[in-house]
Formats: structure tokens, sequence, C-alpha cells
């Protein structure tokens, strides 16, 4: 029984086989005008209108199948994207740190050699915490008194004067800012005259100082530097080594004729600095040498 109907099947598949070829020669050796042109174009004008319409109807179902596809693949590129930006952004948050570090190294390096620093013992160290609210006061340090560090030595940072050491453990001290209110340093405005008064922060701001004592008459101007004198000034106890970059003038107006002060904006970034120079002891033979009050001297 199967294998009549298997040969049933090859039979008729052969039949088609034979009909087509008779067909196909048939059509291709006939004139354009056959009766097999003629029904082949009839059948076209029949189905074509079909076509016609079911890719009409078809064509939104193949957009919205497009759209997905399409949504699909752009958001995986979305998020190989975003991983991307994530590592080049961490990249960039390194690259612009080394920068940061280096720029503030390089001022470091800059301020040794213009003003003769090399005869103390400066301690480099990172800052490790500060008050966010009260940034402008204190700032901590990882270096201490293992490391050679005493309570009054100077700080640098950015290249200027930041503070100087008011709290000292073994191995963390803290700096007090010259913007906290109980600061206070002698410095001198380079002008003609080289005019010296005290600094202390301004009342009400933070980001400020205030240069006060100077002549009325100073030749003070806008942008002048102002540094560190290297001498004591009336009650101030603390002496630094002279010349170390505090800030510049920022105004010159009616507070200089009528009470012998400039506003100053310090030359570091108080808020950010990360790294500080404490400025420990001189080497022996270079201690700046101090008469007690009192004594006389000779002109000559």
């Amino acid at each position: 029984m199967h294998s009549k109907q298997v040969r049933r099947r090859r039979a008729v598949v052969a039949a088609l086989v034979a009909v087509a070829l008779i067909l196909l020669t048939a059509y291709f050796g006939e004139s354009p005008s056959s009766p097999l042109h003629t029904l082949q174009r009839g059948i076209v004008e029949v189905f074509s209108p079909i076509q016609e319409g079911a890719s009409k109807v078809l064509s939104p179902f193949r957009d919205v199948a497009s759209f997905f596809s399409d949504t699909f693949k752009a958001k995986s590129q979305v998020g190989q994207l975003r991983k991307q930006v994530h590592k080049l952004q961490a990249e960039l948050a390194q690259s612009q740190y080394a920068v940061s570090q280096n720029a503030q190294l390089r001022r470091q390096v800059g301020l040794d050699n213009s003003t003769g620093l090399a005869s103390y013992k400066p301690v480099a160290s990172n800052v490790i915490s500060r008050d966010p609210t009260l940034w402008y006061a204190t700032v901590e340090i990882d270096k201490g008194s293992d490391d050679g560090i005493h309570r009054g030595n100077p700080v640098t940072a950015d290249g200027a004067l930041v503070g100087q050491v008011t709290t000292v453990d073994p191995t963390v001290s803290f700096v007090t800012l010259i913007t906290d209110h109980t600061m206070a340093v002698a410095a001198q405005v380079q002008d003609s005259s080289a005019d010296t008064g005290v600094l202390v922060p301004a009342v009400g701001n933070p980001s400020q100082l205030q240069l006060q004592y100077l002549p009325t008459s100073a030749p003070v101007q806008t942008g002048q530097q102002v540094v560190t004198v290297g001498f004591k000034s009336g009650p101030l106890q603390d002496l630094y080594p002279p010349g170390i970059p505090i800030g510049q003038v920022a105004s010159v107006g009616n507070s200089l004729a009528n009470n012998g002060e400039v506003p100053v904006t310090p030359a570091a970034d108080l808020r950010h600095f990360t790294i500080a120079q404490v400025l420990t002891a001189p080497h022996a033979g270079a201690e700046r040498v101090q008469l007690p009050s009192g004594s006389g001297g000779g002109s000559g």
C-alpha cells in the first residue's frame, strides 16, 4: 500500500515537471500575442492589486517590527556608550587630579627657588580632612612631630602662604589658615615704597584678607603682590621666611586714604588645595638673628 502511494506521488511529480517543461518551451517559443502570454498578463493584472494591497496592509507591521528592532539595537548601543562614557569620565578625573597635583607641586618648587627656602627643611604633606562649612579655618595634614613638624611652623600651598601649624600629634597636624579670625601676618606690598602692614582676615568675608596699618599715602595699586616680611611686627610672635607670596591687592579705594588699609585676595586656593608644605626649622647656620627688644645697634 505504501509503495503504491509513493509510485503515485512520483508519477504526479513527473507529470507536473513534464507539463512545466512543455509550458516553458511553448511560452518562450511563442510570440508576445500568444495565448500563454495573454494568460500571464491576465493573471498579473488580477493579482497585482491584491499584491499591492497586501503590501500596503503589511507595511505598518513591517514598520513596527523595524521600529522595535532598531530600538533594541539602539538600547544595546546606548548601554555600551554609557560604559565607555563612565570609563572615560573616570580616566578624565584621574588625569585632571594628576594635572592639579602637578601644578601645585610646580608652584611649590618655584616658591622654593624664588625665596631661598632651601635653607629650611620643607616637609611635604597631604590634606586629609577639612571642615566643609569652615573650610577657611583649619585643615588636617598627614605629617606630625615624627616628621619634624612643630607648632608655629609656616605652611605653604599653591606656591603661597596658607597658614601655620597650631596643633601637632605624632603622625598628623592641624593647620590654621590665614583666613581664620585668629590669624595675623606681617606683610609687605611690593610697591615702590615697599610699605608694610598687618594682614588679617576680612570681617564677614572668609575668602578675603585685609592689609591694615599702611601709610595713607602709600603708592599701592590694584594687582600688586603682597608677601611676608620676614621679621616680627608689633605683637606678632611668628617669624615667617621673607618673600613668600600671600596674595594680591584686590582694589584701592577710599579705605586706604581714610583707614590705611586695602583688601587682599589670597594667592592660594584655600578651599581646594590638597598638597601642603610645612617649613620646619632652617638648617644650621641659616637661622635668622633677632635682637632682643631694647638692644642698641650701630648704623654703618
